[in-house]
């Protein structure tokens, strides 16, 4: 009942601070809202200034785009006149029919190419007809081929330098042409022309996040990363231009298809946004470029405007985070001031709640604690018991495989006390009739059995009693042959086949002799029971010695073991026997026995079937005496 009336109070003092909690909260939504409209406004300023950022990044990389375009250019621009006035060339413009002449001309253009890293190099007559050429070798060779209509050559022909970008009309590949006229004397004869390829700049560009365009002035697309591009047209066309390219074989005019573009101005450092409205989705950059004047070419890089529009998104986010952090502190201390208020208001009733709440729990927890004394008493008790009755269980457990051999055993002392008995009569009798020699023979027999009886009945007490924890050099055979005798009524009972291999010569290891004794009675046992039903039960125990330790191998013919048997069959209590059959403690006693004598028992399934068991022993050197047990 007082702990009612303490929540009902309680309740009553938090009544105010809830109404003005409620007040608080559209005071707080109208914050957020405030918050989402200005970040809404300042989004486009913020992606505007990333872009600029990320144009005025990349403008370093344009203008090395630029330099290395112009360097690629003016190095080939030379070649052409060096070239005409070679004496051979000369020579072979006058007289072109020279059939030792030409084909030196012809290697020694192709030797040119190669050592200039030029795609082609070739001689023109005055006519524009290839007569020698770089590539007379190949199968899209210039020789015969006529350029008259190109730019390139009418330049030249007219005794200038011929400069042309065009896709070759003969070899299929894009490139820039350099041509010079040959002079020879005042009469110009021919021309030579040197093509280089632009397709290295273009892998280039590929491995940067840009994206790299090369417009003529007829705002045609002739070099690009993105190969979809090529030919294609970034602006309108003027209708002369594409005459020009028709009559010069410039481009395919087929290609020549525009870009759907969106663009738009970008702060007044000469950058653009540019949206690509694609089949595939639309792609906005950040547009800025730069002039080749000699070659007509304008050179643009495009970067992409995802990463601004992430900035300025993240920017925004940490922003609105910050404001909110901000907000929701202020709606704490507020929050937290209401509540000081209201404990302040209340805090002479709390007070006294408080006492009577601990005068409560402490009467609550002193009946505990009497409580967990009494608990920890009774588990004091329970483990003393629980060992108790474990050592009682290890006893239990061999005293239960003596009742397992009692009928055996009852028909191992049965048959000598019968012999006793009968050799007892036939002594009396012999006596009677005065024939002591043969009535001192049956005492003799009757003295055998007796002894016979004392040594089953000395391995039974020894095995029954409780051994003591010394250890020493005990001698292995012998310990075998020990539990062997133990064993031997219940093996005759099963009929089992025993072969025990050990070798002759005696080993002594390290151990207990009535402690080993019960582990290889044990094993026997477990053998024995793991055989159950078999018609010829049979039983190997074997002795072998590695790295100064001596194994103990005992193997049944048996099913084996499962897979569950084996990780579990040295723990306590565990058995595969039927309930009632045994207690499940008979290997995890042997294999603390063994362990006690720093050994190991391990288990496993032999290859040839059934299961088999070792016993590993430290090696010892036979003493004086043997170790007491």
């Amino acid at each position: 009942m007082s702990m009612d009336h303490t929540a009902r109070d309680t309740m009553k003092a938090a009544g105010p601070a809830r109404v003005r909690d409620r007040r608080l909260t559209p005071l707080i939504g109208g914050a957020l809202a405030l918050m989402c409209l200005a970040a809404l406004l300042a989004y486009p300023r913020l992606e505007r200034a990333y872009a600029i950022a990320i144009g005025a990044r990349d403008s370093a990389t344009l203008e090395l785009t630029i330099q290395n375009l112009r360097g690629a250019l003016d190095k080939a621009e030379v070649l052409p006149p060096l070239l005409a006035e070679r004496a051979s060339i000369a020579r072979l413009l006058r007289d072109p029919d020279n059939s030792g002449l030409l084909p030196f001309v012809n290697e020694q253009l192709r030797q040119t190419a190669l050592s200039l890293d030029v795609s082609d190099v070739y001689v023109m007559d005055a006519t524009g007809l290839t007569i020698a050429a770089s590539s007379y070798r190949t199968d899209r060779s210039f020789v015969g081929r006529n350029f008259a209509y190109r730019p390139y050559f009418t330049d030249a022909i007219a005794g200038g330098i011929g400069r042309f970008h065009a896709l070759g009309t003969t070899s299929g590949e894009r490139g820039y042409f350099f041509a010079a006229p040959v002079i020879d004397g005042t009469e110009t004869t021919g021309v030579v022309a040197v093509k280089i390829t632009l397709d290295d700049f273009e892998a280039t560009w590929d491995e940067s996040a840009t994206t790299v365009i090369v417009q003529d002035m007829a705002n045609v697309i002739f070099l690009s990363d993105r190969q979809d591009w090529h030919f294609r047209t970034f602006g309108p066309m003027a209708e002369a231009a594409l005459e020009s390219i028709v009559t010069t074989r410039q481009y395919p005019v087929a290609a020549l298809r525009g870009l759907p573009a969106r663009r738009a101005a970008l702060g007044n450092a000469g950058y653009e946004t540019v949206t690509f409205d694609m089949a595939d989705g639309g792609n906005s950059y950040i547009m800025q470029t730069g002039l080749i004047a000699a070659a007509g070419w304008r050179v643009s890089i495009l970067s992409p405007l995802a990463p601004a529009q992430l900035q300025a998104a993240n920017t925004l986010a940490i922003a609105l985070l910050v404001a909110l952090f901000i907000l929701l502190i202020a709606a704490v201390i507020w929050q937290r001031r209401i509540q000081l208020e209201d404990r302040l208001a209340a805090r002479e009733d709390a007070r006294a709640r408080l006492e009577a709440r601990v005068r409560e729990r402490t009467a609550e927890l002193d009946e505990t604690n009497t409580l967990l004394r009494e608990q920890v008493e009774e588990r004091i008790r329970a483990e003393a018991q629980l060992r108790r009755t474990q050592a009682e269980l290890v006893q239990a457990g061999k005293l239960a495989a003596l009742g397992q051999m009692s009928a055996a055993l009852s028909h191992e002392f049965n048959q000598p006390l019968a012999a006793v008995k009968a050799y007892a009569e036939n002594a009396a009798t012999f006596l009677d009739r005065g024939r002591e020699g043969e009535a001192r023979e049956n005492i003799r027999l009757i003295s055998a059995m007796t002894d016979r009886m004392a040594a089953i009945s000395k391995h039974l007490r020894n095995f029954a009693r409780r051994p003591q924890d010394k250890t020493g050099p005990v001698p292995i055979g012998a310990v075998v042959d020990d539990a062997l005798a133990v064993m031997g009524p219940r093996l005759a009972g099963a009929q089992a086949v025993l072969t025990n291999s050990l070798p002759t010569e005696d080993l002594w290891v390290i151990g207990g002799r009535v402690r080993l004794q019960q582990v290889i009675v044990n094993l026997i046992g477990n053998a024995l029971d793991a055989m159950e039903g078999l018609a010829h039960p049979k039983i190997t125990i074997s002795l072998a010695v590695e790295d100064g330790r001596c194994k103990l191998m005992v193997r049944d013919i048996g099913p084996g073991l499962s897979e569950a048997a084996l990780a579990q069959a040295f723990d306590p209590f565990f058995t595969t026997k039927a309930p009632g059959q045994g207690l499940g403690l008979g290997l995890s006693i042997s294999y603390n026995i063994v362990r006690d004598f720093n050994g190991r028992l391990t288990a496993a399934n032999h290859s040839a079937g059934g299961a088999l068991f070792t016993v590993e022993l430290d090696l010892s050197a036979a003493p004086d005496e043997i170790a007491a047990q």
